[in-house]
């Protein structure tokens, strides 16, 4: 017997950029849980599903895997976009560890959110920008579906109580739309871009960014920007970049150092860069482990009476669930070249 998870990753796509760390360090992650003797006393298997497909192609395959018996949990790096599809599907069914950064606000049974959200993530990071950098108009520039526009919701609602300006905002259908973006930051008041962008459009606006010389007047920051994006734009497009997230490659902890090792040992030293998005599918399959354990049974109704409470430790610090949304240690880093140096604890 076996206990399979749906790991719902972008094959296509600009999330996309991000899938080839997730899938090394998910095989990490079922290789250690399965030493350990697995989940619920069967071996840990997965089965990738593109989420990068349209969000209606994902729902059906997760339903058919889930009809028919084939899966007994849902995870994986993707946009809120799929999660929206995949939820009406599992929620009461199977358990479903979203790990990825979202807007907030989920609720229903058996999804367990790991990821980061605006609340925990963008307040303390806007706050640190403006004491340090004295950064107060902003302009948000952000990818056309629920993630970015909620959080531009979120952030415009608590920035005059933060002292500051929203000054703009544009959502990109595409990166051929990233020409007008830049001009309307140009011909703006702005001192800081928000970027809500994914992946590889967010490499490409930090070039095309660069090359319009705004990077020696505009901060950016963003809470998705991880060590594979940076590399994808280059080194000469990363100046006075930040981002803020709860896990980067270069974390100075014990659990992060330790991981990187074991990350390095598995991929035997030749492996994409071990960043946020990715190291957070580890964190999901660790946690569904736990929670299985704490309630000594998988299904939904048994983990959601457990999961307020349940702390895990890992390469993020301890990281404790509230209900069902985890509270961890969130980190500032500064782009320097292709890697990020953490400047703050926030």
């Amino acid at each position: 017997m076996v206990f399979s998870v749906a790991m719902v990753l972008p094959l296509q796509g600009p999330g996309g950029i991000y899938t080839p760390a997730a899938e090394a360090v998910t095989d990490l992650a079922v290789a250690e849980i399965n030493a350990s003797g697995g989940i619920a006393g069967e071996q840990l298997t997965t089965v990738v599903i593109d989420g990068g497909a349209p969000p209606g192609q994902v729902q059906t395959e997760i339903r058919q895997l889930v009809d028919q018996g084939h899966i007994q949990a849902v995870s994986g790096w993707h946009i809120s976009t799929v999660r929206h599809a995949i939820a009406p599907v599992v929620a009461g069914r199977i358990p479903y560890l979203y790990p990825a950064v979202y807007e907030g606000g989920e609720k229903r049974s058996g999804i367990y959110c790991i990821g980061e959200v605006p609340s925990a993530q963008l307040t303390p990071a806007l706050q640190w920008l403006k004491r340090h950098r004295h950064v107060r108009r902003w302009f948000i520039v952000g990818d056309d579906y629920v993630w970015p526009r909620r959080t531009s919701m979120t952030v415009a609602g608590y920035a005059s109580a933060l002292g500051l300006d929203i000054v703009g905002a544009i959502f990109l259908r595409g990166t051929h739309q990233v020409p007008a973006a830049l001009d309307a930051v140009a011909h703006s008041s702005a001192e800081g871009v928000l970027m809500l962008m994914v992946g590889e459009n967010a490499a490409v606006f930090n070039s095309r960014f660069a090359a319009r010389s705004l990077h020696e007047k505009v901060v950016r920051l963003s809470p998705l920007m991880d060590e594979n994006t940076l590399l994808a734009g280059g080194p000469t497009t990363t100046s006075d970049l930040y981002s803020t997230a709860g896990y980067f490659r270069s974390l100075a902890t014990a659990e992060a150092i330790e991981l990187q090792g074991r990350y390095l040992q598995h991929e035997k030293g030749v492996a994409p860069a071990l960043s946020g998005p990715a190291e957070s599918c580890y964190e999901s399959l660790h946690t569904l482990r736990l929670l299985v354990e704490r309630a000594s049974s998988a299904e939904v109704k048994a983990l959601d009476a457990v999961v307020d409470g349940t702390t895990l430790v890992s390469a993020r610090g301890s990281v404790v669930f509230e209900g069902n949304h985890a509270r961890q240690q969130i980190y500032l880093a500064q782009a320097a070249g292709v890697d990020f140096s953490v400047v703050a604890a926030l």
